[in-house]
């Protein structure tokens, strides 16, 4: 197959300073969660990038100085020589694809608390950010930075530069946005200076064009330098000579930089998830800044379709596709899109769990690619399988995500597969959550591994087909994957914040009801301790039908493991705009003659709440009842002809999307495999011992 001639456009080199990226797509810096702990993991998983066509591959954020220090949050260094070849091997991995190294070099200014190097964190004019997120709250507040403080900053970013450089980069950015010491300075609400890096924006550009002037200096001529800013908040600042703010810093640096790099100035707007932000949302911010400048600019907005990316090129919005989260879900969507193959592109369902393993402090994951960061740990590649030489063949039972994944990276491997259903329709608990307001996306999880199963003559799939523990036995397959999901039960939470009791009275629903059709009656209580996104949902949908709604958690927040794929503000805002009313740190107690007697969770204060019905959702239970039927027989197994019987997905341990996914890829790989090592354990690479600063 051959490139679709609309996308020809997207495979045309672009300029770059001195340096040329071979096409137009652009993985832009993101976070990974490997630093200089991780390097071989970190280097495989940006070289799969280029392995797959994306022309620029990026680093995350690299600290310049231990005075940029976001412990415990998992963040790259070039502090000294030492760091440097561990980002070498990146280097190398990527350019091995013949793509272009890019580095995000980095200093978080009064956004760090730095928590392990314990100096003060360094801010313009002493603002501090006042983190709401847990894991980025302190005590310590910034100094102001003095005329020195400034000196040294551009000094460490032009050793970083000269390390970068050494390592084989041939992008370094200078980083002035998501609210970073560069971000600080030119946003008047942290920038209160009346010296010459003060009061007009003329004046607060000068700390980000210095940096901009000394990493050209610091790395000569044949390495770009690019500028990532963050515009959101500066357009929306009036100007006296321009149309914003915005396009007077833009103006004002124009052709400093090689590269414009743009983006939003907040995680949650910057990196939306796909239920409160469609593809392409930052074009009404970012959409200026080519009539400002002749140098090329890459932006993001979670392009997953050639056509909008195309539409990006040719109306003059972006000169590169920038991608993070889709860079992460289909490394090889350039060559896909190439190869006229854009129907097999793993698109990103936007639910950012990417995300949530930076706020973990973990190597990326990813709903759908399970081989994300694995693939040197555990040699996981997205697209290559190695063959099977086992005529074995595989019953799935059950089409949800787990099913699905192990039922297609099984196939891929040559195995026979078989994949039965009781339902009349695949894709398990997501046919009910894509219904769901703001969650049709991620009906992609289903709809790519569907599209893959039908068109694979080694697949035979099965609807309507519950079977019973002598049903499988009777099938004559090797390998039996049990993946029947779990059920949403009735329990209640104590103070504790375990599961505990049940609810089992008339009126009292759980998710598990209102996909089979039922609706509650009457003004309903949603009691969610479940904490992530179905609760806030489905108070949402019930709102939407028109009933009277209220939320209640013991959490502090709605949804409140949100905060972790940046959804929470959005959260609260619609259950607002919904008319949903919202009880925090409540405990349901009991529920009778139409009332719901809730206890704080903190000090056992009850109040009654005038309900006709209640949804619960909170604690999920395995349905493994087949697989433990099955298991009455194993000792017959072997003279049956079977190699194995696992339980997979929720119905071995209930979680996320990302975990059935992760469960059923992880089953299929293991197929006809003797190792019982989980994954390889990287391990620092290091020029000088411990305490040996090279300068």
């Amino acid at each position: 197959m051959t490139t679709n001639p609309r996308y020809e456009v997207l495979f045309e080199p672009v300029q770059i300073g001195p340096v040329t990226a071979p096409n137009r797509f652009y993985q832009v810096p993101h976070a990974s969660g490997m630093t200089e702990a991780n390097p071989r993991v970190r280097a495989a998983f940006r070289g799969t990038k280029a392995e797959g066509g994306w022309g620029v591959v990026s680093t995350g954020a690299v600290s310049t100085h231990p005075s940029s220090d976001d412990s415990p949050l998992p963040f790259a260094r070039l502090w000294d020589d030492n760091d440097i070849r561990s980002h070498a091997l990146a280097c190398d991995a990527i350019h091995e694809h013949g793509a272009l190294a890019a580095v995000e070099l980095w200093h978080g200014g009064a956004a760090v608390m730095n928590r392990t190097s314990r100096i003060a964190p360094y801010s313009p004019s002493g603002i501090p950010w006042m983190a709401t997120h847990v894991g980025f709250m302190g005590n310590q507040r910034p100094r102001t930075m003095s005329a020195e403080d400034i000196r040294q900053v551009l000094n460490w970013q032009a050793q970083a530069a000269r390390r970068a450089h050494s390592a084989g980069y041939d992008i370094v950015y200078v980083y002035a946005g998501m609210g970073y010491l560069g971000y600080e300075f030119l946003l008047e609400e942290y920038n209160h200076r009346t010296d010459a890096y003060g009061g007009s924006v003329e004046n607060r550009v000068r700390f980000v064009k210095e940096l901009l002037e000394i990493s050209k200096e610091a790395v000569g001529e044949d390495c770009a330098v690019a500028l990532r800013i963050s515009l959101e908040e500066l357009r929306a600042k009036p100007s006296d000579n321009y149309a914003s703010q915005a396009h007077e810093v833009v103006s004002l640096m124009s052709d400093i930089p090689d590269l414009w790099d743009v983006k939003m100035d907040s995680s949650p707007t910057d990196c939306g998830a796909s239920r409160f932000r469609a593809e392409a949302a930052h074009e009404p911010v970012i959409d200026f800044v080519k009539q400002v400048t002749d140098r090329p600019v890459v932006g993001v907005g979670r392009f997953t379709s050639p056509d909008t990316m195309v539409s990006q090129i040719k109306r003059g919005v972006l000169d590169l596709i920038g991608g993070a989260r889709p860079s992460i879900a289909d490394p090889f969507l350039p060559n896909k899109i190439r190869e006229g193959r854009e129907d097999d592109i793993r698109e990103c369902i936007g639910c950012n769990i990417c995300i949530s393993s930076w706020h973990d402090g973990v190597p990326v994951r990813c709903t759908q690619n399970a081989t994300a960061g694995e693939e040197w740990r555990r040699g996981w590649h997205p697209e290559h399988f190695t063959p099977t030489s086992s005529s074995a063949a595989l019953l799935v039972v059950g089409g949800g995500p787990a099913g699905l994944e192990a039922a297609l990276i099984a196939a891929r491997q040559g195995f026979s597969v078989t994949l039965a259903e009781r339902g009349t329709e695949l894709g398990g608990r997501l046919l009910f959550e894509t219904s769901l307001p703001g969650l049709s996306t991620w009906g992609r999880v289903r709809d790519y591994r569907l599209q893959a199963l039908q068109q694979m003559p080694n697949v035979n799939l099965y609807l309507d087909s519950e079977l019973s523990a002598k049903d499988i036995l009777e099938l004559e397959h090797q390998h039996i994957a049990i993946a029947t999901g779990a059920r949403w039960t009735r329990m209640l939470y104590s103070s504790l914040e375990i599961p505990v009791g049940h609810l089992n009275v008339p009126g009292v629903y759980t998710p598990d009801d209102l996909a089979a059709g039922m609706l509650p009656q009457g003004p309903t209580l949603v009691y969610d301790f479940d904490n992530y996104y179905l609760g806030g949902v489905i108070a949402e949908h019930l709102a939407t039908l028109g009933r009277e709604v209220s939320y209640a958690t013991p959490a502090g927040h709605a949804s409140a493991w949100t905060i972790m794929t940046n959804e929470q503000p959005f959260v609260h805002q619609a259950l607002h705009q919904h008319g949903v009313k919202v009880h925090t740190l409540q405990l349901l107690k009991s529920f009778h003659n139409g009332e719901a007697e809730m206890a704080n969770i903190f000090t056992g204060d009850t109040s009654q709440y005038a309900c006709q019905s209640i949804v619960i959702v909170g604690h999920r239970s395995p349905r493994d009842e087949l697989y433990q039927q099955l298991q009455s027989s194993s000792g017959d197994f072997e003279a049956m002809g079977i190699h194995s019987v696992k339980v997979i997905g929720d119905a071995h341990a209930p979680g996320a999307l990302v975990h059935a996914v992760h469960s059923g890829h992880s089953f299929a790989r293991s197929l006809e495999q003797d190792s019982d090592t989980l994954y390889l354990r990287d391990i620092p690479v290091t020029d000088f011992p411990p305490g040996h600063a090279a300068t």
